[in-house]
This record gives structure tokens, C-alpha cells and sequence, in this order.
């Protein structure tokens, strides 16, 4: 066998499909002739001037061109039909593999911090997670996939395209669960900071089946109107009438804000009184003393 060892990823190919490699010699074309003619019949016959919407379609136009016009075709070496000749030879040749051999090529990438891959000038979106992350990538002709180890984690159709971003929904919903969830521990942890007993509140709560961010979120927002103590007071009572809602401490926090101060002492000011006032400004002198005689 010929030298393979500047190619071990076509060797394990060769092995796959049980094949012998039989590389021709440095400099010596005349040795792989019939090989780049047939390479120039294809370029020239299949691909010339060809135009297909998908590079997946070329695989079914490929078929379609070899089963009525390439395999029919009087070949010039033999003289025979390459279909007639694959008859003669079929009862020679070994089985197929069961599987077929895995093409992918493998890459190390990592993740950006907006969870995203690039290959060829495109962008690939991985779980929100992996941003970051060194990963595993194995690129296809129609596909690619990336790994965490052995883990796939994420599979795009490949693009041809230039600049693109690709993304995959549920990685971005990944991403919105949790900023979601951040949310929610930062706004149970208010709750929990307006009184001792909003723990034991949050459980009389949860015993009644309610929503219950919906009510921890609407007491945290009165919180901010009548103020933590108010709240912690309102819920102080909830145990004492077995009332849990935020609707009750609503009503509670609005009924001691009607409440208005004792009116104190009323002062009144009796026009007689106005009489002894002296007033300095000339212009107000209808308030002066009246002025002595002199003797």
C-alpha cells in the first residue's frame, strides 16, 4: 500500500469501506489520467452552467443525471454501459457496511457571551448556558452539530449564506427562564424582608392554592405606597383573622390611611382682642390706641 499517513482521516475512510488507497507519485500525472478525466466529465456534464435552490437538492439531481445519462452512456474505454457493467460485477462485490461513515469534521469552538458559534462568517446560536463554553463542533455539507463533550446540544441546518444569524428559539427561551426566574428569587426575597412572620405568610398563602406571585408581587408594590411597617402590621393582622390575601392587607393599609388625627382645642380670637393690638405700619392705623388729650 501507498504512503496515507499525511492523510489518516481518509485512510480510516478507506478502511471503512474496505477499500486499498493507491496513491499515484509525486509529479507524475500520467498515472491518475483516467481519474481526472472522469473528474472533468462531471464538471463538465453535471455541474456546468447548473443552478439548484438548495445544495441539498444537488444529491437527488445527481441520481437523477446518473440513471439517464451517465450509467446509459456507451463508455469510449470499454465499449459497454456502465449500468451493464455494474450487473457483471455486482455478484463480486462485498456487502455495504451497515452504517455509513461519519464525514463530519471536527472543530474546537467556543461560545460567545451572546451563546453564539461562527462558522465560514456565520453565526450559530447554542443553549443560553454555554455562553462561553469551549464546545465540540462537527460540521457537515448540510448540517452541523455541536457538543459538550459527548453531548449534542444544539443542530443547525448549514448555511451558505455570508453574516447570517442563526438561532434556535428554545435557546433564547432558555435564556428568558432564567432572567425569569432571577426576577422572581430578587422579588421573594423583598417579600421576605417586610416582616418576621412574611415566611409563615408566604405558607398560609401557598395552603390556599392561590397565584401566589401574583399576591407576593401586589404587597411588595403596596409596600412601596404605605411603606414596609404599614405592610408588616397589615400582615401581622392576617393571622389574628385568618385573612390571606393581598386584596386584605390592600383594604387594611387603605383604612388606617382614612383615618384622620383627633382634632384638637379650637382657638378663636375675639374682635376685642384685636382692639389692644398695636400695630406699627401707618398704613393699618384703624387698629391704633386712640390718642390722649392733652391736658
Amino acid at each position: 500500500m501507498a504512503k496515507t499517513g499525511s492523510n489518516p482521516k481518509y485512510l480510516d475512510f478507506a478502511r471503512h469501506w474496505g477499500f486499498e488507497i493507491s496513491a499515484c507519485g509525486v509529479r507524475k500525472p500520467h498515472e491518475k489520467g483516467r481519474v481526472e478525466n472522469a473528474i472533468g466529465y462531471v464538471k463538465k456534464n453535471l455541474l456546468a452552467g447548473l443552478e439548484l435552490p438548495d445544495y441539498r437538492a444537488i444529491n437527488h439531481y445527481a441520481r437523477h443525471w446518473c440513471r439517464a445519462t451517465a450509467n446509459v452512456r456507451i463508455h469510449a474505454q470499454t465499449g459497454k454501459k456502465p449500468v451493464d457493467m455494474l450487473e457483471e460485477e455486482r455478484e463480486h462485490l462485498l456487502p455495504l457496511p451497515v452504517n455509513t461513515y461519519d464525514i463530519g469534521v471536527l472543530t474546537q469552538v467556543r461560545a460567545s457571551s451572546q451563546f453564539r458559534i461562527t462558522l465560514e462568517s456565520n453565526r450559530y446560536s447554542v443553549p443560553a448556558r454555554y455562553a462561553g463554553k469551549r464546545l465540540t463542533l462537527k460540521t457537515y455539507p448540510d448540517r452541523l452539530c455541536i457538543y459538550d463533550g459527548n453531548n449534542l446540544v444544539a443542530r443547525h441546518v448549514r448555511s451558505f449564506d455570508k453574516k447570517r444569524d442563526i438561532e434556535d428559539p428554545d435557546h433564547v427561551q432558555e435564556l428568558i427562564a432564567q432572567r425569569r426566574a432571577a426576577r422572581d428569587q430578587q422579588l421573594f426575597s423583598r417579600f421576605l424582608a417586610l416582616s418576621p412572620r412574611a415566611k409563615d405568610y408566604f405558607f398560609e398563602l401557598e395552603k390556599k392554592h392561590l397565584n401566589i406571585k401574583h399576591h407576593v408581587q401586589k404587597i411588595v408594590a403596596l409596600s412601596e405606597i404605605y411603606g414596609s411597617e404599614a405592610v408588616s402590621r397589615a400582615m401581622d393582622d392576617a393571622f389574628t383573622y385568618s385573612a390571606f390575601s393581598c386584596e386584605y392587607v390592600a383594604n387594611i393599609l387603605e383604612q388606617r390611611a382614612r383615618t384622620m388625627p383627633a382634632p384638637g382645642a379650637l382657638h378663636l380670637t375675639r374682635r376685642e382682642d384685636l382692639l389692644d393690638i398695636e400695630v406699627k405700619d401707618p398704613d393699618l392705623s384703624i387698629y391704633d390706641k386712640p390718642k390722649e388729650k392733652n391736658p
